[in-house]
């Protein structure tokens, strides 16, 4: 099982709910775990009968959410120890708590998800602050325009933090027709990648490809099929 981190202050909901997209559409049976404080998936995603913690399956993904820790999975699923069959765990966390008790500093990938806006820059680096081992951390960028004086500047305010930046740098674009194509997609409870534009799924695919250490050819296989609707 491989388990990937999605750390930062950013929404990060939709973007993870396409990269599982992706992953399931590959044939991986993929659990994405809400750990963040605000629970947008709670919203977003679609529940017969919601909880304070529950898992619930959309477009053949298992999302859960309202849970503090692995083994409280494991609990509502009724399995013990290693037994919970899944094939990749995507975990969004924005604290350093959540860090520590899904274990974030042992995955096999990590992202940070950030724009460029003084909240999620600085709530995400706080984040990082508090983390007392050293984190290997791919950026995930969400900008207008990726400058590099912006990237100077998140690596200037992370100086002194335990945090080993990957030299691969992943941009989303702001401002793009995203965001309304994102947002429709909520209303109708589809995940639909037709009208996202070319650079966003560019994006999308080099983080899976990152995070399962995979062919760019079955991605974009998988990601295909997705536009198709099949």
């Amino acid at each position: 099982m491989k388990k990937i981190g999605f750390i930062g202050a950013y929404d990060k909901t939709d973007m993870i709910l396409n990269v599982a997209k992706i992953m399931t559409t590959m044939g991986h049976k993929v659990l994405l775990i809400d750990s963040t404080l605000d629970q947008k998936a709670k919203y977003i995603v679609p529940v017969i009968n919601p909880t304070t913690s529950y898992v619930t399956n959309f477009e053949d993904i298992d999302v859960a959410v309202g849970f503090n820790n692995p083994e409280q999975i494991k609990q509502y699923l009724g399995v013990s120890g290693e037994e919970m069959n899944y094939d990749v765990w995507l975990i969004d966390v924005d604290s350093a708590e959540r860090i520590e008790t899904f274990d974030i500093l042992k995955a096999d990938k990590n992202f940070f998800v950030t724009a460029f806006d003084l909240y999620s820059l600085k709530k995400g680096l706080e984040i990082l602050s508090e983390i007392k081992e050293p984190i290997a951390l791919t950026k995930v960028l969400f900008a207008k325009e990726v400058l590099k004086e912006d990237d100077d500047y998140l690596n200037f305010l992370s100086l002194g933090y335990k945090v080993i930046w990957d030299e691969e740098r992943i941009y989303f674009p702001i401002e793009n027709g995203d965001w309304s194509v994102l947002i429709e997609n909520q209303r109708v409870s589809k995940i639909k990648f037709k009208r996202l534009s070319a650079q966003y799924k560019d994006s999308l695919a080099f983080i899976v490809l990152e995070a399962l250490n995979t062919s760019d050819s079955n991605v974009r296989k998988a990601m295909k099929i997705i536009e198709r609707g099949v």
